[in-house]
């Protein structure tokens, strides 16, 4: 059985929505939480660490680039292409696109706190 946390990597939030999801991921599930504000500093991120999790906001706060590219080159690569990712947005056609591109249903930052939300991310972080 594996003891270790969580590692999540946190994309494209904002400082406010990174604070409340890296809050939330914490006191839920003990997860550690890494940051990374554009696709460049993601696909490194995610080349060279070993992330349970990949959250992606739909739209990057940084540079106002798409997530679902984000997603599109995770998956496109062979480095990367096996990264578990789901997409942040409260948009279901924008969630419905990332399934769609290979990421597994995410949620919306107007249901962080639901139980359904912590119901996902447990299934998706193993817990």
């Amino acid at each position: 059985m594996n003891t270790n946390p969580p590692k999540v990597l946190n994309v494209g939030q904002c400082d406010l929505d990174h604070g409340n999801i890296s809050h939330m991921l914490s006191d839920n599930f003990k997860a550690v939480v890494d940051r990374a504000a554009t696709c460049e500093q993601a696909c490194c991120a995610v080349r060279d660490g070993d992330y349970d999790l990949v959250l992606v906001n739909r739209v990057l706060d940084a540079d106002g680039t798409s997530g679902l590219d984000l997603i599109q080159k995770l998956r496109s690569d062979e480095h990367t292409g096996d990264a578990r990712v789901a997409l942040v947005s409260n948009f279901a056609e924008a969630q419905e696109q990332a399934v769609a591109l290979g990421a597994e249903r995410g949620f919306g930052k107007d249901a962080l706190t639901t139980p359904a939300t912590r119901e996902r991310l447990a299934s998706l972080l193993g817990k």
